[in-house]
């Protein structure tokens, strides 16, 4: 019998994570939460890469929506290449990151930490080099992660980002919603996807479609199916599919639509319908009461974090899409763990 992979393991571990995410540095992030309320930043940008720079969206999107505060993501490569005056002053610079070890990362963590400056790093590692330059580290207490697809790190950080923003914004609802999230996860790991691996068993491209605060994980499973499955995927917004790439969607087309519950969602559930129509090979995965989608997901104590939720199915179901194509989920080609780039 075969041994299930580290990606696997890895990711049915999330719920473990989160659970002791959640019950560890309340101190350190009721002192940030403080002094964000107190001297609130004039700028809020985000620093991270792959993965990472998805969780840094998800983030980016609810603190927008939430606290009606702009985010920016920074391209490192503006200090570590360029050399950018950039304006730091006044500036809360947030680095999302598995390893700590991306030289580009630290440089970018580095040129934000300082007087009247405020950088947070939400690290796996909290003794890496990126983590030693933050001012305020947020571990994500996921463990060692030995498959190359980032997977309880990754989950690790939705809910850290979700976590300060609750914090911050002192929302008991989400707050609670929070602390329900591993057993959330728990059901959404049992989730039945198999309907995907055959449609996709022998895919060579396919979209990854949603909307809202479901962008930042329809991005990080387009990224899963080009490295774990070697799918050519692309993500859009179900409002950006319209203005040139529906061009691309004819008969047997696949499509990944992922729709959380909130004001997006019917729009994803009629764009699904038109689709079907033309027939393209839908997969909708949808959260909330009666809804008809085709791929089962959990719904989490909170619209907001559905789609962490369906982010879990989702690495069951690429995982053992990987292996059904005859793939090493844990060893994609030409790539490595920790990615250094300047």
């Amino acid at each position: 019998m075969t041994p299930p992979s580290h990606m696997r393991t890895e990711a049915l571990e999330s719920a473990t994570v989160v659970g002791e995410l959640l019950r560890r540095d309340h101190d350190t992030l009721a002192t940030l939460v403080a002094e964000l309320r107190r001297r609130p930043p004039e700028h809020i940008i985000t620093i991270a890469r792959g993965s990472s720079d998805h969780a840094a969206a998800y983030f980016a999107y609810l603190c927008m929506l939430r606290l009606g505060r702009y985010v920016t993501s920074l391209p490192p490569s503006l200090i570590s290449l360029y050399g950018a005056p950039l304006q730091r002053t006044g500036t809360l610079a947030l680095a999302f990151s598995q390893s700590g070890r991306s030289p580009d990362l630290v440089r970018a963590t580095a040129f934000f930490s300082g007087p009247h400056i405020r950088s947070v790093a939400l690290v796996n590692d909290a003794d890496s080099p990126l983590a030693r330059e933050a001012l305020t580290v947020l571990p994500l207490h996921a463990g060692t992660e030995t498959s190359v697809a980032a997977t309880k790190s990754f989950i690790a950080q939705l809910v850290s980002g979700a976590r300060l923003l609750s914090s911050w914004q002192a929302d008991a609802v989400l707050q609670a919603a929070l602390e329900q999230l591993p057993m959330s996860l728990e059901d959404a790991a049992g989730q039945d996807w198999g309907e995907a691996v055959q449609t996709l068993a022998s895919a060579d491209r396919l979209m990854v479609i949603s909307r809202g605060p479901g962008m930042a994980v329809a991005l990080e499973a387009a990224l899963k199916f080009k490295e774990t499955c070697g799918i050519q995927a692309e993500t859009f917004s179900s409002a950006e599919l319209r203005h040139g790439p529906m061009a691309l969607i004819d008969n047997g087309y696949p499509l990944l639509i992922l729709a959380p519950r909130g004001p997006a969602q019917a729009e994803m559930f009629r764009l699904a319908d038109e689709m079907r129509s033309r027939g393209a090979k839908v997969l909708l995965a949808a959260c909330g009461d009666g809804v008809a989608g085709n791929l089962p997901c959990t719904t989490a104590e909170h619209p907001d974090l559905d789609p962490v939720c369906m982010i879990q199915s989702f690495y069951l179901m690429v995982e053992a899409l990987a292996r059904a194509r005859g793939r090493d989920p844990d060893k994609p080609g030409f790539l490595s763990k920790v990615t250094m780039t300047n």
